[in-house]
């Protein structure tokens, strides 16, 4: 980051510093998290469901916080340490750092989408690395909190920023989309994911759309050409669809999938054709290779750039990573998240996997609202169909995983919780086994079964 005075956050959030002095520091970093404070940083307070940040200025100080922006000040005040109060904490951040955003004029690529929004953003980052300097969000820093402390890591070697934008709920990508501004937007799907708060895909649709409010008049959209609700919007932008059907911009063709060795596709745009090697499996990255594509095109990267920037694609923690354990054993570690498309998905990749038997260990889908029973039982239902050796439904809405499989002719085993399923996993977790492991990981935090299995000492 690069350093803002105190009086120009002050200008920036409209606070009022409380307690002015001339040899006041500047500021080179913020944070939200008293217990992770940088030397000379701005500490920003957060007020949560269960506790509030503003309990905890006076440690964040100590810790070595130069200074704090908050709603609440402290009963005492330090003579140095500057505080700057305002009404409400996080509109501050997003005005402080919508003002430092003003500071750099790159091209912004935002990102939103029910499925895949990060790997899609770890994709085009890649690829525009293999000729910019590329600022990504790290990790999962998508929400309110996290598109601003992103963006405060812009510095003057930066030629692109790719941030990803998540949501669950109305009006949340419009009060991200205000922040970032983006000269690209792209939606990589529109799925089922957080329909309980949506109502429908319709809604999600609308909600999404937000992307778009503001775009720069002279923006362009990137979609999911094969999507059939995005292929329903008309927008005042220039529009990129990118995808297997006929009408995409940028189309995919000759789809060669090698499993978990990953893709080969071609991809044809108006200027070039591009043949790919995605070293990561799933299918379905193609279509993150097309949109990368096309926004590498449109930043003015040439050929070689594109197509070595794709190859160099290694996908993403927690995300389809490929986990090689002995007797030929192999754990698909797609537990990061979980919705209907995804599953799917990687079920498909699990089908097509090396193992002479597959495995799928997986658990609740949340956010699904009314749809959440038919969802779930219509995966037991794909898995059987897809050949699927076994299937171990783990938690309280993954009862129904089991009954659809069941009920559509294949093997299935329910348990209520993680530690009721250990021995059974080993059990089930043979030589030659190919297993995913996907749920939702806000309430399941599936993770732990993939520890749990690379921990075991293998003898056969």
């Amino acid at each position: 980051m690069l350093p803002m005075t105190v009086r120009e956050i002050e200008s920036a959030v409209g606070g009022v510093w409380w307690n002015p002095r001339e040899d006041a520091p500047s500021v080179s970093a913020v944070c939200t998290d008293s217990r992770e404070m940088l030397p000379g940083c701005l500490f920003v307070p957060w007020r949560g469901e269960r506790f509030d940040g503003h309990d905890f200025i006076d440690s964040a100080l100590e810790a070595g916080a130069a200074g704090t922006l908050c709603a609440r000040l402290p009963a005492d005040l330090r003579p140095d340490k500057f505080y700057i109060k305002v009404d409400d904490t996080r509109l501050a951040l997003k005005a402080l750092a919508s003002a430092y955003r003003n500071r750099f004029d790159i091209p912004f690529v935002q990102i939103t989408g029910s499925v895949g929004k990060t790997t899609t953003k770890e994709m085009i980052a890649t690829v525009l690395s293999a000729g910019l300097k590329v600022l990504k969000t790290p990790e999962n820093f998508n929400n309110d909190i996290g598109t601003p402390l992103t963006l405060f890591g812009l510095a003057p070697e930066h030629q692109a920023a790719v941030i990803e934008t998540g949501m669950n709920h109305f009006g949340e990508i419009h009060y991200l989309s205000e922040l970032v501004r983006p000269d690209i937007a792209v939606i990589s799907n529109v799925g089922d994911a957080h329909i309980e708060f949506l109502g429908s895909r319709e809604g999600i649709l609308k909600a999404k759309s937000e992307i778009f409010d503001f775009l720069k008049p002279d923006g362009v959209a990137v979609l999911n050409g094969d999507d059939a609700l995005l292929n329903t919007l008309k927008l005042p932008f220039t529009t990129l669809r990118c995808g297997q059907s006929e009408g995409c911009g940028v189309r995919v063709s000759d789809v060669s999938d090698r499993g978990l060795d990953g893709t080969c596709c071609r991809i044809t745009t108006k200027k070039d054709v591009y043949d790919l090697t995605i070293n990561a499996p799933g299918q379905h990255l193609v279509y993150c290779a097309s949109m990368a594509v096309a926004i590498a095109e449109l930043l003015g990267l040439d050929h070689s750039q594109i197509v070595s920037g794709v190859a160099a694609f290694q996908g993403v923690g927690n995300r389809m990573e490929v986990v090689r354990l002995p007797g030929g054993r192999i754990i698909l570690n797609d537990c990061y998240n979980a919705n209907p498309q995804s599953v799917a998905a990687g079920l498909e990749v699990l089908a097509k996997s090396t193992g002479s038997r597959k495995l799928a260990i997986l658990g609740d889908m949340g956010e699904l609202g009314d749809h959440g029973e038919a969802a779930h039982y219509n995966i037991g239902a794909l898995a059987a169909m897809l050949g699927i050796d076994m299937v171990i439904a783990i938690g309280e809405k993954a009862e129904k995983i089991a009954e659809g499989t069941l009920a559509s002719g294949g093997c299935a085993l329910h348990f209520p919780d993680k530690d009721a399923a250990k021995d059974e996993l080993l059990c089930q977790f043979e030589p030659d086994t190919s297993a995913l492991v996907k749920a939702s990981h806000f309430s399941m935090h599936f993770e732990t079964i993939v520890e749990f299995l690379k921990a075991q000492d293998y003898q056969d």
